[in-house]
C-alpha cells in the first residue's frame, strides 16, 4: 500500500504524537509498504490568511526549512530510511494522488484534508487527544464528525467518539522495548524522582513541582532529575537537575536512575513518558485521568490521585518514598503490565484497518477488542 501520514508542522522538536506517527511509519515501511510522512511548513488552520499572505509566509518558511534542514527529527528520533520524509509548503492534493490511505494526525490536518478535492484516496484520522487545548472546541469536535475512518489511541477517546455518535477503532500505542528497558534493579535505586517539564498548564508541571517540594521537606536527601524540550525554567531550585532535550540513551538513564516518576497532567491522550518510565522500572505516581488509565491501575501498577491536586499527589509520592515494599511492588507490576504494548501488535491492527479501507470495506470494529 501507499500510505501518507500528514503531520501539522516540522518534526524538529520532540513531540509524543509525532513519535507515534514515526513509529508507525517505521513499522509499516519494514513490512514493505511505501510510507510518506508529510510535514507542511504552514497550515491555514492556525489563523486567517489572505491567499497572497499565506503563499508568501508558507514559502518563506518552506525555504528556511530547506536551507537549514531544520524540519527533520534528526536529534531525537531515528526514521527508517525507507520512509519518505517530505517537507512541503502546504497541504495539497499533489501529495495524495497515488495514496491508498491518507492519515490525518491532528485536528488541523483533518480539517485541511477534508477541504481538498477527493481524488479517490481513502482517508483515516489518527485521534491522539481531544485537542480543544490546541484549537476552537467547535472546530476540533467538527473534525471528529468528518467522513474519515477514525482510530483512537485510548478508551476514553473512544467514549468521546461514541457520545458524538461516531464509530471508531481503538488501537493502543505501542512501545519500543529495545530503546527503553530496566537495567538498574528496582531494589537498588536511591530515593530519587524524575519528571517531564512542559510549559502548558494542563501538563501539570507546577503541580508536580509542588509535590516534589512537599516531599523534600520530609526527605532532605531526596534528589530529582527533570527533563524537557525548553531551556531550564528559572523557577527550578538548584538542587534539582535538569536535562534539555536529552538523547534517547540519556533519557533511558534518567528513567533507570529514578525510583519514582511523577506524571501530573490534567489531561492526556495516551502519554509516552510515564509508560517509558515503567518500562525502565520506575514506580509511577500519576493523576487519575483517561490517558493514564490505559496502563495505570491504582495501587497495582501506579499510585493515582485526582488531577490538579498537588497535595494529594505529594501524599502518594510520600507513600512510595516511605514504604519500600509498596514502591517495589508498584514498580515491578507496572513493568510487567506495560510489556503488552508493542508496536508489532499496534501495527498489525493498523495495517489490517488500512487494508480494509483501501479495498473499500468498512473498518473492522472487532479490532477494538
Amino acid at each position: 500500500m501507499n500510505i501518507v501520514f500528514v503531520l501539522p508542522r516540522a518534526g524538529s522538536r520532540p513531540i509524543g504524537g509525532f513519535k507515534v506517527v514515526y513509529e508507525y511509519a517505521n513499522e509499516l515501511a519494514r513490512r514493505g509498504h511505501h510510507v510518506r510522512v508529510l510535514h507542511p511548513a504552514l497550515m491555514r488552520t492556525r489563523k486567517h490568511y489572505s491567499r497572497i499572505k499565506f503563499y508568501l509566509k508558507s514559502y518563506a518558511r518552506y525555504l528556511k526549512g530547506i536551507a537549514h534542514n531544520s524540519w527533520r527529527p534528526v536529534n531525537w528520533f531515528s526514521v527508517d530510511p525507507r520512509v519518505e520524509m517530505c517537507w512541503v509548503r502546504a497541504i495539497s492534493t499533489n501529495a495524495f494522488k497515488a495514496a491508498d490511505v491518507v492519515v490525518a494526525t491532528q485536528w488541523g490536518t483533518a480539517e485541511e484534508i477534508a477541504a481538498l478535492p477527493n481524488y479517490g484516496e481513502r482517508r483515516a484520522y489518527l485521534i491522539q487527544h481531544l485537542e480543544t487545548w490546541d484549537g476552537p472546541e467547535d472546530r476540533v469536535r467538527a473534525t471528529w464528525r468528518l467522513p474519515f475512518a477514525k482510530i483512537v489511541i485510548a478508551n476514553w477517546l473512544r467514549d468521546v467518539a461514541h457520545e458524538m455518535g461516531e464509530e471508531s477503532v481503538y488501537i493502543a500505542n505501542g512501545l519500543d522495548f529495545n530503546q527503553f528497558n530496566c537495567v538498574v534493579p528496582i531494589q537498588n535505586r536511591t530515593k530519587s524522582i524524575a519528571m517531564m517539564v512542559h510549559p502548558a498548564d494542563w501538563k501539570g508541571t507546577a503541580d508536580g513541582l509542588k509535590a516534589i517540594a512537599i516531599a523534600k521537606k520530609s526527605h532532605p536527601t531526596l534528589t530529582a532529575e527533570l527533563f524537557g524540550v525548553d531551556p531550564r525554567p528559572d523557577s527550578l531550585p538548584d538542587w534539582i537537575a535538569y536535562h534539555r532535550r536529552p538523547s534517547q540513551e540519556a533519557l533511558k538513564l534518567i528513567y533507570n536512575n529514578a525510583a519514582i516518576f511523577i506524571a501530573p497532567s490534567w489531561s492526556e491522550g495516551w502519554p509516552l513518558p510515564p509508560a517509558e518510565a515503567m518500562m525502565c522500572g520506575a514506580a509511577v505516581a500519576g493523576t487519575d485521568i483517561g490517558g493514564h488509565r490505559e496502563y495505570m491501575v491504582h495501587r497495582e501498577t501506579a499510585m493515582l490521585s485526582p488531577p490538579n491536586q498537588p497535595q494529594l499527589l505529594a501524599g502518594n509520592l510520600l507513600r512510595l518514598l516511605e514504604d519500600d515494599e509498596l514502591r517495589y511492588s508498584i514498580a515491578h507490576s507496572g513493568n510487567v503490565f506495560i510489556q503488552k504494548f508493542t508496536w508489532t501488535t499496534a501495527a498489525d491492527k493498523l495495517e489490517q484497518m488500512f487494508f480494509n479501507l483501501s479495498t473499500k470495506r468498512q473498518p473492522d470494529l472487532q479490532l477494538a477488542k
